[in-house]
């Protein structure tokens, strides 16, 4: 398959774009410029600040899928310039998209839009699975709620369309696990907040076949969460990695400290959700580390 990429160059993207050329389709990823140092070798590179519309038209006849990974990152702190950069930076990208797939001859097969299980607000008690439709009330539940919104712009021309909502995606190259290491190689990792909080995790490797599974599999649509079927405590993600880093895990980090560090992102670290990827799991999906110490044995 010929399957394009915005924000290819990210986590995520570096990550599917090597297994994808691996599984034998062709990439294109769509970027702001070229860059002058390619992040993969593998892929082809086309700028939509081209003026020449016809010309990035030309480039991606006969895509068979978009994704749409592009966004400003949220791991920042959320001023109210932060918060405006994050929200107009997914609004944007998804405009773009829609000019350019609308000038298509032939529209992809598939849409997939990246998302985030953040979409469901905070809870200790709930369990949330694609069923779950009210979303919450905080800043990244309703950022989510205008990035989809977004999206369905696209669904409209009749084009399937999946919103992918990603939770914390493990990985040693980049994303929360290497910031989430670096206490415990100090010695002075431990539980953070209260512990009760829910992390919903992925493997990266979960991600990038996820993705593939979903273009390939014609009856995937709608909201499909990202997530491991095992989500766990803090206090036992923090026990569990201590164990498999043979470090100890005894140095608490208070709530109220993070809060004063990290402002309204604290958030994304005290508070949680137990997110189910009930929608892959009904689909067949297979996952290669449902659960997290296999996962984490893996990555180390």
């Amino acid at each position: 398959m010929k399957i394009a990429i915005a924000g290819g160059t990210g986590l995520i993207g570096k990550a599917l774009t090597d297994y994808l050329h691996k599984s034998g389709h062709e990439v294109i990823i769509l970027t702001r410029q070229k860059p002058a140092s390619p992040t993969s070798k593998d892929a082809r590179y086309i700028s939509w600040l081209n003026k020449d519309s016809s010309a990035i038209v030309e480039e991606l006849t006969g895509v068979d899928a978009f994704i749409n990974l592009a966004g400003s990152t949220i791991n920042t702190r959320w001023t109210d310039k932060g918060k405006e950069q994050i929200v107009e930076s997914r609004i944007h990208m998804v405009e773009i998209l829609y000019s350019i797939i609308g000038d298509l001859p032939v529209k992809p097969k598939v849409f997939i839009n990246a998302s985030a299980v953040g979409f469901y607000g905070t809870s200790e008690k709930q369990i949330f699975t694609e069923s779950s439709r009210i979303a919450g009330p905080d800043f990244l539940a309703q950022t989510v709620v205008q990035w989809e919104s977004a999206a369905k712009k696209i669904e409209s021309m009749g084009i399937r369309t999946v919103y992918c909502r990603f939770g914390v995606v493990l990985d040693s190259h980049g994303g929360a696990l290497p910031r989430m290491v670096l206490p415990y190689h100090l010695f002075i990792g431990g539980t953070i907040g209260n512990g009760h909080q829910w992390l919903s995790w992925i493997h990266i490797q979960d991600v990038v076949r996820g993705i593939l599974f979903v273009i390939e599999h014609a009856d995937v649509r709608g909201p499909v969460n990202f997530t491991a079927p095992e989500p766990v405590q803090m206090q036992e993600f923090g026990k569990t990695l201590a164990t498999v880093l043979n470090k100890p895990h005894w140095f608490p980090v208070p709530s109220f400290a993070l809060k004063i560090l990290l402002g309204e992102m604290s958030l994304l670290v005290l508070e949680g959700q137990k997110v189910l990827p009930k929608a892959l799991l009904d689909h067949g999906f297979s996952f290669h580390y449902p659960h997290l110490r296999l996962a984490l044995e893996e990555i180390f």
